[in-house]
């Protein structure tokens, strides 16, 4: 069922892959940046982020009302919340489909709330997947770039959320779920605790 691998997620062919994406949901907007969001979006090509606008536009419809009512009137912005996932084609990726979801953004101390966020984000991106019938999915170490989530409690968290969801849905249609790292760090944290299960 778990696996670790080591490299590029952008290159792996599961059914669908995790993207760390920011509220906005459109992709990062700095050029070159080293961010997951980055190189999924510019390897999945100009499409995703289409979609993603799209996708987007119509949950800020959705709060705001119809087209109609909002004539002449400027829609509300909308925010991805932290911890939901979204599930959107993978275009030019192997990957079948892309599940994006927020991580929580950590200040100077991790509280409780950011752990039970980040938890979310595995079970959000897991129902979804259960839900379209997909086989194997490929985590990123969600918040612990850019949102800077401590490596070592996030992959406790991320091991024991898939963990308890796979026992909690002996039916599912997923068969394998790979932990993938790019650090070495996160290698090590990752290999010691699933050496212990």
């Amino acid at each position: 069922f778990l696996y670790l691998w080591q490299g590029d997620i952008t290159t792996l062919a599961a059914d669908a892959i995790v993207n760390a994406a920011n509220a906005a949901m459109t992709g990062c907007y700095i050029p070159n940046h080293r961010c997951i969001d980055n190189a999924i979006h510019t390897f999945a090509g100009v499409q995703l982020r289409q979609y993603c606008h799209a996708y987007m536009q119509e949950q800020a419809n959705k709060q705001t009302g119809s087209y109609a009512e909002q004539e002449g009137k400027r829609r509300s912005s909308y925010a991805e919340p932290t911890g939901h996932a979204m599930l959107s084609p993978a275009y030019n990726l192997p990957a079948k489909f892309i599940l994006h979801t927020v991580g929580p953004i950590v200040g100077d101390t991790l509280r409780e709330e950011d752990c039970q966020l980040l938890a979310s984000c595995y079970t959000s991106c897991l129902d979804l997947a259960s839900r379209h019938q997909l086989e194997s999915i490929a985590f990123c170490c969600i918040s612990t770039g850019e949102f800077h989530f401590p490596n070592d409690r996030a992959a406790e968290i991320a091991i024991r959320s898939v963990q308890g969801w796979l026992v909690k849905h002996p039916a599912s249609t997923i068969a394998k779920v790979v932990f993938n790292v790019f650090k070495n760090e996160d290698l090590a944290i990752y290999r010691s605790l699933l050496q212990k299960m």
